[in-house]
Parts: structure tokens; sequence; C-alpha cells
């Protein structure tokens, strides 16, 4: 079973719109359309079989609306390969009342943005969510590290995390982009084999630039295979969930990527798939 822990979809409606705005930010390649459409079609021809999405909610004013829409189609979605989580917001004035309706609904999980969020992880609004969520048995996944089309800040920086670990220990915290994205050392020296997962989302080779956005990627690369291995072995392989961020990465090309690392084939075999299986309790 392979499991991509990290893709996003928009709604039809903004789905292209959405992905040229992203993309111009970012100066980097989209390599779906953005809708669910899209990720079905990149999903069948990699050979994945459930996809997590993840929304990103920017302003409080969302939360309801898009929760409610995602705990409606679950099911249906789910039948379809896509396993759907929930958002929250640091200004959203109940969430422990929101995240208990995610919780009764079957949804899994929550993602947390600190960067589109514009709050660093370790603010007393997060943990309050995240000791809420916690509670309530839900994987928490964040980005961790810089945002590629939010460069001046780190939200989510390993000394931002590593406070969270100490004050609020989430059961199930998912550090998205390996862990911390572009502070590579950092997550190698501070963060691995800490108590908490990490993806493997948008960390790994080269980074494709959209020429049209006028400017270059913040990076042109992310990690090398050596340091990818390194990181996993010290962090512990049964910490580390395959993940893509789609559309922003190829999932088919994603996928040739690890299978091209050094891992032992049980290696290959938790990272792709048994760790996010047991993470979220799937059956089959």
């Amino acid at each position: 079973m392979v499991i991509d822990f990290h893709t996003h979809t928009f709604p039809d409606s903004i789905c292209e719109k959405t992905i040229q705005k992203l993309s111009m930010l970012s100066a980097t390649r989209a390599f779906t359309n953005g809708s669910l459409t899209g990720l079905l079609e990149s999903m069948k021809a990699a050979g994945i079989d459930y996809s997590v999405t993840l929304p990103v909610m920017t302003n409080p004013g969302q939360v309801e609306k898009v929760n409610a829409s995602l705990m409606e189609q679950r099911e249906e979605l789910f039948a379809r390969g896509i396993i759907c989580f929930g958002g929250m917001h640091p200004d959203y004035p109940e969430p422990a009342k929101e995240l208990k309706r995610l919780k009764e609904a079957g949804i899994l999980g929550i993602k947390l943005h600190p960067a589109y969020q514009n709050v660093d992880f370790d603010d007393i609004r997060m943990l309050r969510i995240m000791d809420a969520a916690s509670e309530l048995g839900l994987v928490i996944i964040t980005h961790a590290g810089i945002d590629i089309g939010i460069s001046n800040h780190n939200y989510a920086s390993t000394a931002h995390i590593l406070r969270v670990l100490k004050e609020v220990a989430p059961k199930k915290l998912v550090l998205a982009h390996y862990g911390n994205w572009a502070c590579w050392d950092d997550v190698e020296r501070d963060l691995a084999g800490a108590d908490v997962y990490f993806d493997t989302a948008f960390a790994i080779g080269p980074i494709t630039p959209n020429p049209a956005a006028g400017h270059a990627p913040l990076r042109s690369e992310n990690l090398d295979a050596e340091q990818f291995l390194r990181i996993a072995r010290k962090h512990g392989t049964d910490k580390i969930l395959f993940a893509t961020d789609s559309p922003w990465e190829d999932q088919r090309n994603y996928l040739e990527r690890i299978h091209a690392i050094p891992l032992t084939e049980t290696e290959k075999k938790q990272i792709l798939g048994e760790n996010a299986k047991n993470l979220l309790s799937l059956k089959s």
C-alpha cells in the first residue's frame, strides 16, 4: 500500500485561479490543475492507493464551512482513495467544539499552517488547538520550516517545535516537509529522534521553477539522498511518512525519488505506507 500523506485540492470554481496565484508567488510549477479530478488522475498514474488532502484555513470564517463540506463528502471520497483532514485557524473562537465535531464525523486529523495563518507555532492559540486535538486522538499535521512563498520569517522553526513538544507533547504530530523545510541541518541536529513524525513533502531533489513568475524559487534543490537517509535513520524510519505536496510535486516522479534512495525494502515499506496506515488505523 502506498499512501501520500500530504496533498492539496481546491474547489473546481477556484482551483485554476488558486494554482496560478500560488505558482506565481512561489515561482514553482504545479503538476496538476489543483482539482480533485487532477489528483485522482495523478494517483492512478503513480499507483498511489490513498492520498490525504489537507485544507489550509487562512481566516477563521472558513473553518466551519470548509470542515462541514469535508465531513459531508468524507465517506464518498474515502471510497475513491481520498482521506480528508479538517482544518483549524488560531483565531477561531471555539476550537475544542469544532474539533469534537470533526472527530464525531470520522475525520482523522487536522492541518495547521503557521505561515499562512501569520502566527508562530508555539503561540498560545496554537497550543490550545493542539492540546484539544491531541485529547481527541486527532492527527495534527503542520507546515514546518520556511514557506517557499513566505520566506521572511520561519513561523515553525525547530525552536518553536521543541517548545511545543515540551509544553504540549501532542500524541500524533506530523511535521511536514521533513521536519523543517530548508533547515535540514537543524532537523538533523535538533529534531531527529524526537517523538514526532516527519513527512517527505516537497523535500527531496530538484525544485521545478515556473518561468512565468519572473523570479527564481527560493531554492533550486532540496535534500540530497545522503542527508535524507542519514536523517531518516537517526529519526527512525518508523516515523517517516511518504508525502509529495501534490500538486507542487509530480506524485509518480516523487515516488521514483524515494525508490532511488538506498533504503532497505523494509524501510521503504514503512515509509511508503505502513507508517501512515498504522497512524490512521486503516484496515486496508
